[in-house]
């Protein structure tokens, strides 16, 4: 009986010891996003790829049903906001949904409500106002890309200000891609631009960066 048991051991221990000492499955490597959302005039173009592209692939809006319209496809951007918890406002969800319907769907840009195709005019800034960047992070979803000590999907802010520390220019040089976008600094995934900021907004983001 011993030696029964004894053999069904080595049985039940011999898989584990072969795994063991194999090595690990090489981590999966993510191809780089080639697709780009199509140009355009409207203003939820640029709230789409500020907003949109930071959890979504282009691909993942080419491969919904050609004939969705303004309706259907507002009600898309609406469940990101609801359901997913996206950062967007009300008025984003329609401004995306007009640009989505127009540029993959059925909906003709003549028949959008006006307040679909021009963007509403930003208040004009307060001369001297101080720029609340915890609402800038806030408002532009930095976090949902970033934090201060770790990677999540671009790199952290500290390792950022690591990289610019010394630079008499980095200031510059982040504030402008902040604004500007870009891609191959810190990966293959790419940072969508934010155009609306203002340059203020811009370099007391960059500065909250560089801080770090």
């Amino acid at each position: 009986m011993n030696h029964l048991r004894l053999a069904a051991l080595v049985l039940m221990t011999t898989p584990l010891a072969v795994h063991s000492g194999s090595p690990a499955p090489p981590a999966p490597a993510l191809q780089a996003e080639t697709a780009t959302l199509k140009p355009s005039a409207l203003p939820g173009y640029a709230v789409a790829q500020q907003h949109c592209m930071t959890c979504h692939s282009v691909d993942y809006i080419q491969f919904q049903p050609p004939g969705l319209g303004l309706a259907q496809w507002t009600a898309e951007a609406a469940k990101m906001q609801h359901l997913y918890g996206a950062p967007i406002s009300d008025g984003d969800v329609a401004l995306v949904g007009a640009y989505l319907a127009v540029a993959y769907g059925n909906a003709s840009e003549e028949t959008l409500p006006a307040a679909l195709k021009s963007p509403a005019a930003a208040p004009a800034p307060v001369a001297g106002a101080a720029v609340d960047v915890n609402a800038l992070l806030a408002k532009s979803a930095c976090l949902g890309c970033h934090a201060v000590e770790q990677k999540v999907v671009g790199p952290a802010y500290r390792e950022v200000a690591a990289k610019y520390r010394g630079d008499g220019a980095a200031l510059e040089k982040v504030a402008a891609s902040i604004r500007q976008g870009g891609s191959g600094k810190w990966g293959a995934v790419p940072m969508p631009p934010f155009p609306q900021l203002s340059e203020a907004e811009s370099k007391a983001l960059a500065s909250y960066v560089l801080a770090q």
